[in-house]
């Protein structure tokens, strides 16, 4: 969204941030292939919905990937619904849907942290086509510029916890 995001902000007096009039969107859809880091997106400024998550998977199939493809997803309603699963058999890509409220699960939320950090957190664009551009060339880097820093953040090392009483 072209709104701004604040990093840190501490003060003894009342400061004014410039901020963007309007609510304009640019949505990002992702998959990332969790061995190679190799990103695939869907772009749009209106809304994503079943058709998104559609075009995602085609682009997906069209990689000619040789191995099973196992995409992991949140449970956002559009993902779960028929046309999605349909389209998901027929392309021999298996979905697998996280748990509520467990995006530290997902790689791609990694990712999506690391874009906000890197482009958005205090930073002010004038305009909504700059806001596009930033976020664009950060995901278009992902294998140049940020490939040493997403190599770190990317691991498919994972927080578990064995058996503990919380009591």
């Amino acid at each position: 969204m072209f709104a701004p995001f604040l990093g840190v902000l501490w003060s003894f007096a009342r400061i004014f941030i410039k901020a963007p009039a309007g609510r304009q969107r640019f949505n990002v859809l992702g998959a990332l292939n969790a061995i190679t880091h190799e990103l695939i997106l869907i772009t749009n400024d209106t809304y994503i919905n079943a058709q998104s998550v559609c075009e995602l998977l085609s682009k997906i199939a069209l990689l000619n990937i040789q191995v099973p493809i196992t995409l992991v997803l949140d449970n956002a309603r559009y993902q779960k619904c028929k046309i999605v699963a349909t389209l998901a058999d027929k392309l021999n890509i298996e979905l697998l849907f996280l748990p509520p409220y467990s995006p530290n699960l997902n790689l791609i939320e990694r990712l999506w942290k690391f874009v906000k950090k890197e482009v958005l957190y205090s930073k002010y664009y004038s305009d909504f086509s700059g806001f596009k551009r930033a976020i664009s060339d950060c995901l278009n880097q992902t294998h140049t510029a940020h490939k040493k820093k997403l190599d770190s953040l990317l691991t498919l090392k994972f927080q578990s916890f064995k058996k503990y009483n919380f009591t």
